[in-house]
């Protein structure tokens, strides 16, 4: 699937390069170092469920993992990023029949806008932008061979359901009691998982699986829905989890370096794609090395969010006339790891930040790095190196415009690390 439009980032001029690059992994609860070895660096990134435009909680998400990629190119390593889209899954499909449109359809003008808004905020598209549907082959294989080791299992589709001809009589499930990797990306306890799996896509009350929290890798075509081939299957389509093991080991292997989104994915989501991944291979083998996670943006006090309604949509920001710059430095102002709520306030703050920044632009000339202009970017390298801290990355830019706006000499090396290692055009 095409992804968006690509963006030119500038190579900083200076002899050293930046990095190396610590985060904060969710599954040991520590810092760690990430690719400690030349050679690529390998993300996977959740995408979207393509039902509703993107709101800035979204945005954040995919600025902080923009943020991690810049790093890594920024130390001399390639990057390898993915990134998803969960292109048929109930959220969409619910929204489709409220709205009296094809899912199709709806889906295709939501990724449209989304790319949109993407390459508003110049975030770098991955280099595989895969769908859900087009990933549906690949799942098909990996449920039938967890079939055929005995650690996936039927359920038989309850009688008064009506399926699609060419589809089976039953769903299939994972059987998490025998993965002892299982708990090992959140490390939540059973009664934190029992406490938000039906409202994450969970079906803990569904009769006939052996532990409520099992779930659900293949749905047998149920009429009104939509469903495709699945060889010995029968027709249906894949449950929500397993279209990320597969895309993510189809496109980066095993063990690859981040896995990244939002913390609303840790469990469920991020936590059985890592098990049933780790089911394919027999075990032994992690699915990621790290798991780094985007704290939640609120509005008045709620986590932001498509179900509850209360969003701010960066379309709607733009077509107000926003400069997205001034939208994607309302996002680094904030450390990833830290939950925040939306605030006119800040978007205020950012547009003076972003018209200091442009003011001090302009007083640069031409010719050679200035002694300031090293120091600043040394300083940013180092901030962003330090788990992303892009709060102190973006003082040191203020403290560096201010100088130059008193008359302190200049170089365009400032304005270009911004934009390389912040993603800010000035």
């Amino acid at each position: 699937m095409k992804s968006w439009s690509p963006v030119d980032v500038p190579t900083l001029s200076l002899a050293q390069r930046g990095g190396p690059l610590t985060v904060h992994d969710t599954a040991t609860g520590s810092r760690v170092r990430t690719r400690p070895f030349e050679g690529t660096a390998r993300l996977y990134v959740c995408g979207i469920t393509p039902y509703d435009a993107t709101h800035i909680g979204h945005a954040a998400t995919y600025v902080t993992f923009d943020l991690l990629q810049r790093v890594w190119r920024d130390s001399g390593l390639d990057v390898l990023y993915v990134q998803n889209v969960t292109d048929v899954d109930e959220p969409l499909l619910e929204r489709a029949e409220r709205d009296g449109v094809g899912w199709q359809e709806l889906a295709a003008d939501q990724i449209a806008l989304f790319f949109a808004d993407m390459e508003a905020l110049r975030v770098i598209p991955p280099d595989h932008y895969v769908s859900a549907v087009d990933g549906i082959p690949d799942d098909v294989v990996a449920v039938e061979q967890l079939l055929a080791d005995g650690t996936a299992y039927p359920v038989p589709v309850p009688q008064d359901e009506a399926t699609v001809e060419g589809a089976g009589r039953a769903d299939h499930y994972l059987d998490l009691a025998q993965q002892p990797s299982f708990g090992s990306v959140s490390g939540w306890t059973r009664a934190q998982m029992s406490e938000v799996f039906a409202e994450r896509g969970g079906d803990p009350g569904r009769a006939g699986k052996r532990d409520e929290l099992d779930p659900l890798l293949w749905r047998a075509g149920r009429q009104g829905e939509p469903h495709w081939e699945g060889a010995s299957l029968g027709r249906g389509r894949p449950g929500w989890h397993i279209e990320c093991s597969t895309i993510a080991q189809r496109y980066l292997g095993m063990g690859f370096d981040v896995q990244g989104g939002g913390t609303d994915l840790i469990f469920p989501h991020h936590e059985m794609s890592a098990v049933q991944a780790s089911a394919l291979q027999g075990g032994g083998v992690p699915f990621a090395q790290a798991y780094v996670h985007q704290a939640m943006v609120g509005l008045d006090g709620e986590k932001m969010s498509k179900s509850k309604g209360n969003l701010v949509l960066v379309s709607r920001l733009l077509e107000e006339g926003v400069d997205p710059m001034a939208v994607r430095l309302v996002l680094l102002a904030q450390h990833y790891r830290t939950e925040w709520d939306w605030t006119p306030a800040l978007l205020q703050t950012a547009q003076e930040r972003l018209r200091v920044w442009r003011a001090a632009a302009e007083a640069c000339s031409a010719g050679y790095p200035t002694e300031l202009g090293a120091q600043t970017v040394g300083r940013m390298r180092a901030a962003l190196s330090d788990d992303l801290a892009s709060p102190r990355a973006l003082a040191e830019v203020d403290a560096w415009a201010q100088a130059v706006l008193e008359g302190e000499p200049a170089s365009p090396l400032v304005p270009d690390a911004v934009d390389a290692l912040l993603g800010v055009k000035l």
